[in-house]
Parts: C-alpha cells; structure tokens; sequence
C-alpha cells in the first residue's frame, strides 16, 4: 500500500505552527495527561482482596477465588470486541464517559456490596474499565500531527505510569503510617475517580478516528490513512464512513484489511511476536488477577498496617518502567535470537511463579512478583516494535486487536477449567502450580524454536549472511517513529521505525 511520487512528498508530516493552534493543541494534551493521571488515583485498588476477606466483608476464601475473581476473565471476554469497536465509532469520549462511570460503579459496589452477586457485577464493570483503556491509549491520536505520535504516546504513558505509582504509594503510607482502614481508603478512592470523571467531560471529542469516521485525511498536517490509500487505489472518494460497503463484499475495505491481516502471518517474526504476546500475556495477567489473594494465604493477618501490598504494586510498576525503557536501547539481530531471549525470560518467569508457590515467606513472595512484573514489562516494547515496524496503523491496530482478542479467550478457558467453581476450582496455591507448568511448556516450545532458527542460521554459514537486525531505538534516537497500540496495563512502545510494507500494483 505504498505510494511513490509526488504523493509521498505531499504526506510528509509537520510540526504544528506556532499560534493559538499550538496553545489549544497543547491543552488537549495536558487535560488528556491528566486525566490519565487522575484515572490512577485508586489507593485502595491494592487491597481489595484483604477488604473482601476482611471483617468489612467476610467472603470466604473459596468465594472469592473460583466464584468472584473468575468473573473478571468472562466479562473481560464479553466486552472486548463490542467496546474495540464503540471506541472508534463513537470517537472515544463516549467511551471515556463509561470508563469513568464503570469505575465508579466499582468502588459503589465494593462499599454498599454485600452478596457475592455484588461482587460479581463489581468484577463485570471492572472489566469494562480494563477494555476501555484502549480509548485513553488511542484518543491522543485523533489530536496531534503523526510527526508528534511518539512524543505524545510518551507523555501519556508516562502520566498513566506515575498515576499508578503515587496511587500504590500513596495507598501504603495512608495503611501503614495513618493507620487508615480499607473502607475509608475505598471512600479516597471512589473521590479520586469521581473526580476524573468529571474530567472526562472537559474532553473535547475528536472528529475523525481509525475506522468508522476518517474524515479528510490530510487535514491538520495529518498523513492519509491506509484506508484512504486504498479507496484512492479502488477509485472511491476519501473519506466518509467504513459502514458503506461496496457493491460487492470481497472488493470492499473490511475485506481488504481482513487479507492484508492474513498475508501478515506469512511473516516469521511478526508470527513469533504474536505467539508470545497471545501465549504470556494470558499467563501474565492470571498471574496478575490472583496474585493478591496469594498473598493474603501467605500473609493471613488481621493486622492491616502490616499488610504491603500497595508498596510491591509500586515497586513493581516502578520496576515495569525501568525495564520498559531500558529495552527501547537494546540492540540484538532479532531474527536470530528473539526466540533465546523469550526462552531465557520465560524460564526466568517460571522459577519466579515456582517461587510464589512454594514460598511461605510474604517478602519472597513480593520480591518473585515485583521481578516477574517487570521481566514481562521488558519484553512488551520489544513485540510491540516488531509486529508495528512494518504495519500501517490500521493493519497494527487490528493485529494487536486480535492479539488481545485470543489472549483473552485463551486466559478466560484457563479460567474456566483451573479457577471456576465449575471446573476443577482449585485453591490459588495449586493454581500457582499450574501457571509453573504452563510457562515451564511455554519455555520448551521457544528453546525448540531457539534451536531450529540456530540450524536454520547455521546451514545457510557464509552463503547467505542474516538479515539485518531491527533495533529498538530510544525515543531521543527516533523521533519519528510512531507508538502502537497495546494493552492493559497495556501500550508500551519505546520506539518504532516507521516502515510501510511495499504493496502489490
């Protein structure tokens, strides 16, 4: 889908000029940061399991494990796609409007609850906030001049991050050194968001987005997107609405992207990328949602000042920040060893989850989480850059989209069979035994990928050299690279090569 030319030249993307465009462009971007920052503020998210075992609640154990927390994984499913779809079409402050409700609802329930069906719809509007995060990690887009993504998509994860990070701290100083109930801290919390809430209302509304309402696609210094590039190749107007389809289907945009997805898989370390991202990210984010009842049958006391969980939710964010910066300046030949560095880091996150396990020691048990956090950090920005480098927005948008999509189905049958009443409803330590096992598999199959890239490599000798190696570049060495979309905690791309792949006439 590449053009050549003339018209090339025409896309090149510039800065905004100085004026009361810039000025107003500029608040955008602060009131959007802030918000995102805003959204964060949820001391008490950190100790919401202790709060459910707690006196204020009295769940069971049992209860809260295969009843309530499953609950999360199926609604999580259920909502995906529907809320992927509403971002674009309904251009994103709609659906910041019902993140900020759904969070409210959630810490409503969480402190006027008192059934484990309360419980339950809080786990159902959690979801919602979770999937609608795609329409904070996407809205600076429809603002800013694509020569601004990276700087732009910098300052908002940074924003999201140091949220995240104050709200954990804050949360431990108000539990340890004010000897704050976990009630009141939920009273801050539900402050806090409604507070963003309100935020959201100051949002203005873009008027064009990825899909469903492009607009004109060279207005405000912005670049055509691939959609408009392949109307200007069917001979259609650019513009309009992707709802109007075409005489016939196979010929309409849809369709078109659905090939170019599949023509996608044809490419070795775009489909390694995506394995990973698919495969670890579930395992990644049961590990994740169960965590914090690990640590209450590690640590099972009744004294809420010794309870440390706000502080290894900052130690690990912290920790995911570092490591997710750092990986923006490695440079390795990824097409020869991506899949040893996903086995080494695998293996690592295996010992990590054998180590919460077996451990009886609280401190251990922060310590193997905090690392395991961050070890996965490492690795987001590097997939991140290697399925993006070579897609056009749309194309990345949708490959991410459906990285996400089987994660989430792949996580929520996990779900089913280990966590849910219905299934095998196991205790969260044997649970724990489980997610060993599968990242211990998860390991063998990259060690055996390792192992035939190295012979592939090693037959072909000085006959054929290795392709060059795509670098992850700092933000300061590549200022013109656009970000990616990922997801929950995601969006993490230190740096992309903006690369178009060469399309056929």
């Amino acid at each position: 889908m590449a053009l050549s030319g003339p018209e090339v030249e025409k896309q090149v993307p510039a800065e905004p000029r100085p004026g009361r465009k810039l000025q107003s462009w500029w608040s955008l971007v602060f009131c959007l940061c802030f918000y995102g920052f805003m959204a964060q503020m949820r001391p008490g998210e950190s100790f919401i399991t202790p709060y459910l075992l707690g006196p204020d609640k009295n769940f069971t154990q049992k209860q809260v494990t295969n009843e309530i927390t499953p609950v999360l994984s199926y609604s999580y499913l259920a909502v995906l796609v529907p809320i992927f779809l509403l971002t674009d079409y309904l251009r994103y402050k709609p659906v910041l409007l019902l993140q900020g409700l759904s969070y409210v609802s959630v810490w409503l329930l969480l402190l006027f609850g008192s059934s484990v069906l309360h419980m339950q719809f809080m786990e159902f509007f959690f979801s919602i906030t979770m999937a609608a995060r795609i329409a904070y990690s996407s809205y600076i887009f429809s603002l800013v001049p694509s020569a601004c993504y990276q700087r732009m998509a910098g300052y908002s994860r940074a924003s999201v991050l140091l949220g995240v990070f104050t709200s954990s701290v804050l949360g431990q100083l108000l539990v340890t050194m004010g000897r704050v109930p976990f009630s009141t801290l939920n009273y801050i919390s539900l402050a806090f968001l409604t507070f963003s809430l309100v935020l959201t209302l100051f949002l203005k509304r873009p008027e064009r987005s990825l899909f469903f309402n492009r607009g004109a696609p060279v207005s405000a210094g912005a670049s055509p997107s691939e959609l408009d590039r392949m109307n200007l190749g069917q001979g259609q107007p650019t513009g309009g609405k992707l709802g109007r389809l075409p005489a016939s289907w196979r010929d309409s945009v849809l369709a078109y992207m659905l090939r170019e997805l599949g023509r996608t898989t044809r490419l070795p370390q775009l489909r390694l990328w995506s394995l990973w991202w698919v495969f670890n990210s579930a395992g990644y984010y049961l590990i994740v949602y169960y965590v914090h009842i690990l640590w209450n049958v590690v640590n099972p006391t009744t004294d809420t000042t010794r309870v440390y969980n706000g502080g290894a939710d900052a130690a690990s964010t912290l920790l995911g920040a570092i490591t997710s910066f750092a990986a923006g300046f490695v440079k390795i030949r990824w097409a020869l060893w991506a899949e040893l560095i996903i086995a080494v880091v695998t293996v690592l996150q295996a010992g990590l989850v054998f180590l919460m396990y077996r451990t009886s020691s609280i401190w251990l048990c922060y310590l193997a989480f905090v690392l395991f956090r961050g070890s996965y950090q490492f690795l987001v920005p590097i997939a991140t850059f290697q399925i993006a480098s070579s897609l056009s927005q749309e194309l990345r948008a949708l490959v991410f989209g459906v990285n996400t999509f089987l994660a989430t189905v792949l996580k929520t049958i996990i779900t089913l069979v280990v966590s849910d009443k219905r299934g095998l409803g196991l205790p969260v330590r044997s649970q724990f035994l489980i997610y060993f096992v599968y990242f211990l598999v998860l390991f063998v199959a990259y060690v055996l990928a390792a192992l035939l890239t190295g012979l592939r490599h090693f037959r072909q000798g000085r006959r054929q050299p290795p392709p060059p190696a795509r670098e992850l570049t700092s933000p300061m060495q590549e200022p013109d690279a656009q970000d990616g979309l990922a997801p929950e905690d995601g969006v993490r791309a230190m740096g992309e090569q903006r690369q178009q792949p060469e399309a056929k006439a």
